[in-house]
């Protein structure tokens, strides 16, 4: 669960380490779902103790001049359920889906989900970026989030860390200093 987090991201907590090696029953599906429903359809896999995550980010606003904060969903619309056939197929009943997609390369999606986690789990501000275009590949060496692999960006004249949910191609950045980063070959 994320720390900082009233609602609950993911469910069990050791799902990303777990998963896809110890639930061969159980496949991984993006779950589109109705607009603004993220969170409420989280909460009804968790009454049926379906395993999911929902990336969520801390957001500040305002409105009519006071600030507000809520833990919105990274990915708009996206919730990535780890279930078997009946289950996708209960989820359906929840009248909050649009759309479900079949993951073909679990692998690849759980290490992606494990790096946005670790970047969220961080705290640093993130950025949520759409549509990537291929960019270098690198590696963090320094700090916490150390190992972490990404792409390069540049915006505003700073380097920023791109990790990427390929599956969506969506993802989140964080600003990095230059030397931290490495090549990955």
């Amino acid at each position: 669960m994320t720390p900082t987090c009233s609602e609950i991201a993911i469910y069990p907590d050791g799902l990303l380490e777990a998963a896809p090696a110890e639930m061969s029953d159980r496949q991984w599906w993006a779950v589109y779902t109705k607009s603004r429903q993220e969170k409420a359809f989280a909460r009804q896999l968790l009454s049926h103790a379906v395993p999911f995550y929902l990336p969520l980010v801390l957001k500040n606003y305002t409105c009519r001049g006071r600030r507000f904060s809520a833990h919105v969903p990274l990915f708009a619309g996206y919730v990535f359920m780890h279930g078997a056939e009946q289950e996708r197929i209960l989820s359906l009943t929840t009248n909050r889906v649009s759309k479900i997609l079949p993951v073909h390369d679990a692998v690849r999606l759980v290490h992606d989900l494990r790096q946005i986690f670790r970047l969220i789990a961080s705290g640093a501000p993130l950025t949520i970026e759409q549509r990537l275009a291929a960019g270098r590949r690198v590696r963090l060496r320094y700090g916490a989030l150390a190992g972490l692999e990404g792409s390069v960006l540049t915006r505003r004249g700073g380097t920023r860390l791109l990790v990427a949910v390929d599956f969506l191609q969506q993802g989140a950045s964080i600003d990095v200093e230059d030397h931290w980063l490495e090549p990955i070959d």
